[in-house]
């Protein structure tokens, strides 16, 4: 797999707010696999955006889950 291709996985969620010092956020910005990520706030959806090259949605899906967040991937 070639890992210098990043791919912008994109999942609809019930993240509302995510504060600066929370878990979720500290997971997501320290994770080395994750280039970006973004929770549109205003969209219906709360949409998360995650650039990685390695990951697959279900890990992602997954990383979101434990925190006691839904997630789904969007096509």
């Amino acid at each position: 797999m070639d890992t210098d291709l990043n791919t912008i996985h994109v999942f609809k969620t019930n993240i509302t707010t995510v504060e600066p010092n929370c878990p979720l956020r500290k997971t997501l910005d320290e994770h080395q696999d994750i280039q970006q990520w973004s929770i549109d706030h205003e969209d219906v959806d709360c949409v998360l955006r995650v650039v990685s090259g390695a990951l697959k949605p279900e890990t992602i899906i997954g990383m979101i889950n434990q925190f006691g967040h839904e997630c789904q991937e969007l096509n």
